[in-house]
């Protein structure tokens, strides 16, 4: 545009050649037109794209998921439909209602590498009714594998991270049940974390036990990890909500690791009286808070083998506040508790609750011949069901790898 051109001193704009012309600000020319073109506000789908390129992630995960449909005629290919709801999800559009709009958007279908509209609604919720608990176990294979292809060198220690998680419920789905700790209607779906590195997603309801399926998920987890690293010390941790004696005792058979919360109870605290008695003592002589470190052996119950457990002897203006840590790793106990226990937490604080675990809203879940189709969690490990836990025992009983 010439600006030397005279423009009105109207001022409001002024149509001319197709253009609104506004007054100009110096040599500065302004003008408005509406022939742009498709435009799009999700630029940002083009960078998840290129990442997906790079990892081959949604490839990998399309491989292994089967597709009874009639290829002559199929219009959305398999690809196609995982890329959609996969970008869907990592863009919080997790609502497959979103799609309908978003399927005409330019940037979607050049993501998906289409030049058609992409898949409708009702397409891909036929996708995910499809989803059973195969499905979701050649997710989390890909995952695993992503995982160690992602480690140039072999590496000589690992933790794995359980965790399970209170995820709200929006409406009336299925499989909703009120938790008494986290006060609310909600799912408790397990996860696994290897330092910021999301391992296993498993949507469960809320009205089970916090560590149910989690020894069948160490195991298989451990048996895939030494077929890849046979020499690598692999540690698990978590609360007190996994602290079963069936998974210390297995941890100690197979020379895995544990860093496990412990609840209180009487016998145990009992056997903490001193140390607690001390803290006490030295915050009543300062008025300031007592932090003490020690350990005691406990045995859960008789005939079962006496353990390290772990005190934090704490005692604030409130009062004493003791917290227990069951162990079969060797060190001094403060070095334990606040590098090895403590990093847990602050992880989780810091970490995955902000990054990698990008939890969304559990939206519709549908149940259809006894698997769930997807849940939340992270984007591809959305994959789950309700009665996985015969299937979880087989596949861990008959795992060849095993060392």
């Amino acid at each position: 545009m010439d600006l030397n051109e005279k423009h009105s001193v109207a001022t409001g704009p002024v149509w001319k050649s197709g253009l609104f012309h506004f007054p100009a600000v110096r040599k500065r020319a302004l003008w408005a037109s509406f022939t742009g073109g498709e435009v799009t506000s999700d630029g940002g789908i083009t960078l998840l794209r290129q990442t997906d390129r790079r990892l081959g992630l949604t490839k990998a995960l399309a491989k292994g998921l089967p597709d009874p449909r009639a290829p002559a005629r199929s219009e959305h290919p398999l690809l196609a439909l995982v890329r959609q709801r996969v970008y869907g999800l990592a863009q919080g559009d997790e609502d497959l209602h979103e799609h309908d709009p978003l399927r005409h958007d330019l940037a979607w279908q050049t993501a998906v590498e289409r030049d058609r509209p992409l898949a409708s609604s009702p397409t891909l919720c036929r996708l995910e009714h499809r989803a059973d608990w195969p499905v979701a176990w050649a997710g989390h294979q890909v995952i695993l594998k992503q995982f160690i292809a992602s480690l140039a060198q072999p590496p000589t220690e690992r933790i794995l991270d359980f965790d399970a998680t209170d995820d709200r419920v929006q409406g009336q789905q299925e499989g909703r049940f009120f938790h008494g700790y986290h006060g609310d209607y909600c799912f408790l779906p397990l996860s696994v974390f290897c330092g910021e590195q999301l391992l296993v997603a498993y949507l469960r309801p809320a009205n089970i036990d916090s560590a149910r399926h989690a020894w069948a998920g160490l195991k298989l987890l451990v048996g895939r990890r030494r077929q890849a690293w046979p020499q690598v010390r692999i540690i698990f941790r978590g609360d007190s909500g996994f602290c079963r004696w069936r998974l210390l005792r297995w941890g100690e058979a197979h020379q895995v690791g544990y860093l496990v919360g412990l609840a209180k109870n009487p016998r145990v605290l009992g056997l903490a009286q001193g140390l607690m008695a001390q803290a006490q003592t030295h915050f009543q002589e300062r008025q300031q808070k007592q932090r003490l470190l020690g350990e005691v052996k406990y045995a859960a119950q008789s005939g079962d083998q006496e353990r390290r457990v772990l005190i934090k002897a704490e005692h604030p203006d409130k009062g004493s506040n003791p917290r227990l840590v069951v162990t079969n790793l060797e060190g001094e106990a403060q070095a334990l508790y606040d590098e090895g226990y403590c990093a847990r937490g602050a992880r989780w604080r810091t970490g995955s609750r902000s990054s990698s675990w990008a939890c969304l809203r559990t939206g519709p879940v549908v149940r259809a011949g006894g698997p769930i189709s997807f849940g939340c969690c992270s984007p591809v490990a959305r994959m789950c069901c309700w009665n996985g836990c015969a299937r979880w025992r087989w596949r861990a009983r008959n795992w060849r790898g095993r060392k």
